[in-house]
This record gives structure tokens, C-alpha cells and sequence, in this order.
């Protein structure tokens, strides 16, 4: 799902400071090039503050360079309103406090995230990654006007509507519902938030329910966890402790993983001052592409047929004759397992009815291995926990979509901060050269509306 993300780490510009001992002096130095990234210039742009009197430099001592002082450097960001760096190759770099990604494993504000899923449930994350603080128990409520009207709008929609159609429409429903959506305060976001991911459940069809129709059950009480509320839009199958300890922590590990794609579409939008509505919206929108959020379903259609034909040998020799990627299997930004997938699969296996389709997806793992070392992806996870209970292809993706939001939510509140419009970069043209003469109009065709003779 997130593999075509982005990794970004909170200390990559602090690295770069030299020590001061080796500097000569007791103040941090930075080089030309480390002061032009906190700065987000280009390298000139720093010699061009020098010659103005705004930044002071120092020579190198016996190199060629010049060196200049953190903290003034530092205050000529916060005066000039530059706060986003710009990376060697060209790429514009987000600072973010939310998370950080190592090789083996990702931090929400530092704390370890998987350690933080299997101890708190998805509203407690969400929380935790919004304002950074603990709130125990803590529960979501969809405002009345809210839910009527994403339920409405969602019910109205066509009978083949996928889960994130309804989700989008949904999002918009709420926002028209809600006249303080434009309130971009951290308090005004908050508040927002906690509305619309409720909202969103909520407006899902209720699993077995006649198609098109929202079910009305899915607010529920005060002391109903978010993961309860999902799970019976998901499948028809009544829940245990252990099963909802599966949705809930798979909610809460999915909560937010950088710059993914999505999360950018919706950084992008926050920095137009969009509300947190239409972040979502902007969110939701690249969601759906088939290589991040909706890379789910495949995963499960994998999956089903290995449990089907009793091993993954067959699936996967069709996938490769078919010239098709082994879904589920493989991510950019870790070398072994994908966190995530371990813990789920930890989980999925204190449960027994999970048993075959558990036994399905190491298959899928140990013969694609034979030839390409690639490791489980949270994909993978999700598909054992949707055929596990009967779930449809799709909820995978609609699992990742709810906990997403919270993190689009995280990110637009950090976005609201810096410089609006700052992401504006400039089109390489490659159309023909100007001048051009007028184009010569096509003949009017029979048929295609124009006007008659």
C-alpha cells in the first residue's frame, strides 16, 4: 500500500552539523550546502544573504569553503519564512514530527509504533499522533447532521460503488454539513476529525446488507470502539475479543507511514489552507490507485485461491506465466518483513479459524522465495484477516482508508504552519517551440454536434 511512499527522518538536516571543536569555535558551523537546505535555497541564494548582510560566513581554514553559524542561520529561516529544505537531488523534503521509518521498523513521535499498536487501540494512536499525548478510552462520535447526510449522499450512490466511492462521497457529505470546517485552528482541525472518521464508518453499508443501502447501526454507543463499529460493515460474521483485537490493531498500525503517496496529495491540498474535509478528499482520491491503497484486493484474490486449490505452487506459477507481480509480497523501505505484516501475522495466529489461510500465505512467501527473496507486506496481513472472516476483496482497502485518515489529519495540521503555496514546482515544457501559427480547424463530421448546413 505504501509502497510507493517517501521516507523522510526528523534529524536528516541536523546531521550535517560539524563539531564545533573541529570548527574552532564553541557554535555549531554548517557548510555552504548544509546551510542552503535548511534555508531551502540553492547554494547561491546563501552567498547572496551574505553580500546583503543577512547571513555571516567564515572561511574554512585551509579549504576553499565557507562555514556559517547554526543558530544565525536558523533565525534567517524563521525570518524568511523558507522552513523547507531542498534535497541534493532536487526533491522538496518535509520536515514531520509524526513518523520516522528504519529499515526493520517506524516510530509515531518517536514512541515505537508497533509497540504502541499492540497496547492502544486505533483512537488512542490517532491521538497520540494528532497532539502527542495519551488519552485513554478515548472514543470518536459523529455528529448527527453529519452522519444523516454522509449516510444520505452514500446511499444514493450507484449499486457497483466501491467502498472508497462511498468514502469520498461521504467525506464531502460531511464537510457540507459542518460550518466550522473552515476553522483551521489545531483545536477547530481536532474537532473536525473526530467527527468525520466515525462519519466515515458510518456511511458504510452494512455488511449483507441489500447493496446501495447504508446501515443505520453502525454509530454505536459511546463505549464502542471504531474497530466494532467497521466490523460489521465489513463482513456479517459476528465478532470476538480476538477478532476485533485484529481489526483495531491493523487500524492503528495503518494510521499514518510517511509520505506516502496519498499523504503528499494531501499535504498538497493542506497547503492551500483546503479544509481537513478536503484533505481527506485529496487523501482518498490517490487512495484508490492500484498500487498503494488498493493493492489489498489482489492480495486477497491471491490468497482465496491458494486456500482454494490447497497450496500457493499453482497461484503463483499463474501470476508469473501471466507476467503479473506476486501481490502481497515485497516494500520499498524495509529490508526484511514489514513490520506491520509481523505483528498481524502474530496475532492471526492465536487464531484458530485464521489457521488456513495463515498456512496459505507462507506458502505464498516460501515459494516465491525459491527464486526472489521478497518478504510479507501488510498486504499480505490483510488479506489473511479478510478471507479469514469472509470479508470482501475490497476491505482491505477500505481498513487502510479509515486508519489513513488520521494520519492525512496529522499531516495537514503540520502543513497549516508552514508557507502556503509552497509546493509549486515548474514544468519542464516539451510542446513545440513558439511561435506557432493558429491551428487550422478540423472539417465538422456528421454526427458530432456541430452546427448543420
Amino acid at each position: 500500500m505504501d509502497t510507493v511512499g517517501a521516507m523522510t527522518h526528523d534529524s536528516a538536516h541536523g546531521s550535517g552539523t560539524r563539531d564545533a571543536e573541529a570548527e574552532g569555535t564553541a557554535a555549531p558551523r554548517l557548510t555552504t550546502r548544509e546551510a542552503a537546505e535548511r534555508l531551502g535555497v540553492k547554494p547561491e541564494t546563501v552567498y547572496a544573504y551574505v553580500s546583503r548582510g543577512q547571513l555571516s560566513s567564515r572561511r574554512t581554514p585551509g579549504g576553499r569553503g565557507s562555514t556559517f553559524d547554526a543558530a544565525e542561520v536558523d533565525a534567517l529561516a524563521r525570518r524568511t519564512g523558507r522552513r523547507e529544505p531542498s534535497s541534493s537531488a532536487g526533491d522538496l523534503v518535509f520536515r514531520t514530527g509524526i513518523t520516522l521509518i528504519e529499515p526493520d521498523r517506524y516510530f509515531f513521535r518517536g514512541v515505537d509504533a508497533t509497540e504502541l499498536a499492540r497496547h492502544h487501540g486505533y483512537e488512542e494512536v490517532a491521538e497520540w499522533i494528532w497532539t502527542g499525548e495519551l488519552r485513554p478510552g478515548i472514543r470518536f462520535t459523529a455528529a448527527d447532521e453529519s452522519l444523516t447526510a454522509a449516510r444520505r449522499t452514500a446511499a444514493a450512490m450507484p449499486r457497483h460503488s466501491s467502498p472508497t466511492d462511498r468514502l469520498r462521497a461521504a467525506a464531502a457529505a460531511a464537510a457540507s454539513s459542518d460550518p466550522l470546517r473552515f476553522d483551521l485552528s489545531p483545536e477547530g482541525v481536532l474537532a473536525s476529525a473526530r467527527n468525520l472518521i466515525p462519519t466515515l464508518v458510518g456511511a458504510l453499508p452494512m455488511a449483507g446488507a441489500p447493496e446501495g443501502g447504508a446501515g443505520e447501526g453502525a454509530q454505536g454507543g459511546a463505549s464502542d470502539s471504531l474497530a466494532a463499529q467497521l466490523w460489521e460493515k465489513l463482513t456479517a460474521r459476528p465478532a470476538d475479543a480476538a477478532s476485533l483485537a485484529v481489526l483495531d490493531t491493523a487500524l492503528a498500525l495503518l494510521a499514518d507511514h510517511d509520505l506516502a503517496a496519498s499523504t503528499l496529495a494531501a499535504r498538497v491540498a493542506a497547503s492551500t489552507h483546503a479544509h481537513p474535509y478536503a484533505v481527506v478528499s485529496a487523501g482518498l482520491g490517490v487512495l484508490e490507485g492500484p498500487l498503494h491503497g488498493a493493492a489489498s484486493g489482489p492480495a486477497h484474490r491471491m490468497l482465496s485461491e491458494a486456500v482454494d486449490r490447497g497450496g500457493a505452487a499453482p497461484v503463483v506459477a499463474d501470476h508469473l506465466r501471466a507476467g503479473r507481480r506476486v501481490p502481497g509480497l515485497g516494500h520499498r523501505l524495509y529490508k526484511g518483513e514489514d513490520p506491520r505484516a509481523s505483528v498481524l501475522f502474530a496475532l492471526l495466529d492465536a487464531v484458530p479459524q485464521a489457521a488456513p489461510a495463515m498456512a496459505a500465505a507462507r506458502d505464498v512467501v516460501a515459494t516465491t522465495a525459491r527464486h526472489t527473496p521478497l518478504h510479507a507486506n501488510v498486504d499480505l496481513a490483510l488479506a489473511v484477516l479478510s478471507v479469514t472472516y469472509g470479508m470482501p476483496a475490497e476491505a482491505g482497502e477500505t481498513v487502510f482508508a479509515v486508519s489513513r485518515t488520521a494520519g492525512w489529519i496529522a499531516h495537514a495540521m503540520e502543513e497549516y504552519t508552514e508557507r502556503p503555496l509552497r509546493m509549486r514546482p515548474s514544468g519542464q515544457y516539451t510542446g513545440p517551440r513558439p511561435p506557432q501559427p493558429l491551428p487550422v480547424p478540423l472539417p465538422v463530421q456528421e454526427g458530432t454536434g456541430g452546427a448543420a448546413n
